[in-house]
């Protein structure tokens, strides 16, 4: 069955209607603890949740391990839960990938919801199948492809939102506007992210959400376009992973960093605009800043990216681009282009 995403404006009727589709015998709800005390309350009185039983895992991608998924499936398992029970996941990414994965393993799979709590979860983690938790360092390195049986969009959520989670999901937007066309990217890389008018942002969560299914709809698995959505996240899960071992940060500003790395490789070997490469850097350097690292730390980096998922054969593999829209998968970069490509993202221009 092919996942429904929903942009709702009255949560409680569709996400009642969601639930009741499904007829599950019980229904359990999972949060993080920062989406407990700032979203949990909003819906905990719907009429569904009279007999639901919630579970909270500690908040911060940090805890997105198998301790935290075990704990989801301990209390899965000693409250009740069958192979028709059903669980709603509320938050942001983390929660949505992990509860995504307990749910899809937990007695060979049960139902589940998301509802995405952040921009980013709305735009990118939420929708498209991809569960998974860390291990040992590694972003996402255990995992299934399993997709929610809705994923319920609702972005009053926002409100709840700082600056900086805003900014880490909109690097997935504009990620997004670099795949599908001109007129995108421009309206992206001319918004005013430190003051975004939510109702602007609201139609191009939209549009981004619809580039994301366009191409997960055409490949589900990631044999082949849907490598298109890991541009910028070749070097920008290495940045993310080097910052969880000293100072982590919101995975947008690594995929920020990583698409000013990648979009450098790109105009080096596959002749992307240079004038449309220097308006997007520009953007990230203004909203995202500079990747931390230094040359000194390139080694761990490139030893990082071999653990990638998408590589072959050894060789790192990165998404390029021709141009915007003009996409290029399996491409592969010297070591020297790579290092190069990474001091470029750290250093100020």
């Amino acid at each position: 069955m092919s996942q429904k995403v929903l942009f709702t404006e009255n949560l409680q009727h569709d996400l009642t209607q969601a639930v009741e589709e499904v007829g599950a015998d019980r229904l359990f709800v999972l949060a993080d603890e920062i989406t407990a005390e700032k979203c949990w309350g909003r819906i905990c009185h719907y009429d569904i949740f009279r007999n639901a039983h919630i579970i909270t895992i500690p908040a911060g991608d940090t805890n997105k391990n198998i301790e935290s998924t075990n704990h989801v499936w301990t209390e899965l398992s000693q409250h009740g839960a069958t192979r028709h029970s059903m669980m709603v996941n509320i938050g942001g990414g983390m929660v949505t990938d992990l509860g995504g994965f307990a749910a899809s393993t937990f007695k060979r799979g049960i139902e589940f919801i998301n509802i995405p709590t952040t921009l980013l979860a709305m735009v990118d983690a939420s929708v498209g199948g991809k569960t998974g938790f860390n291990l040992g360092g590694l972003k996402n390195e255990i995992g299934v492809f399993r997709d929610a049986r809705t994923v319920i969009i609702d972005t009053e959520f926002l409100r709840t939102l700082d600056d900086e989670n805003i900014r880490s999901g909109y690097a997935e937007m504009l990620k997004h506007s670099l795949l599908a066309d001109e007129k995108m990217w421009a309206r992206h890389v001319t918004f005013d992210i430190t003051e975004p008018d939510l109702k602007v942002l609201q139609e191009m969560v939209r549009e981004s959400v619809a580039v994301k299914e366009r191409i997960v709809t055409e490949d589900p698995h990631e044999k082949g376009l849907r490598k298109a959505l890991n541009l910028g996240h070749t070097a920008g899960h290495a940045l993310e992973t080097w910052c969880m071992r000293r100072q982590p940060v919101l995975h947008g500003y690594a995929v920020a960093w990583g698409l000013v790395a990648e979009l450098y490789l790109s105009a080096i070997k596959t002749d992307f605009p240079r004038d449309k490469f220097r308006q997007t850097e520009q953007f990230i350097r203004t909203y995202y800043g500079v990747a931390p690292t230094s040359c000194k730390d390139t080694a761990e980096l490139l030893e990082l990216m071999t653990h990638d998922k998408k590589n072959t054969a050894g060789e790192i593999n990165f998404t390029l681009l021709g141009g915007i829209g003009d996409i290029r998968i399996n491409q592969k970069a010297t070591e020297k282009e790579i290092e190069e490509s990474l001091d470029y993202a750290s250093n100020p221009l």
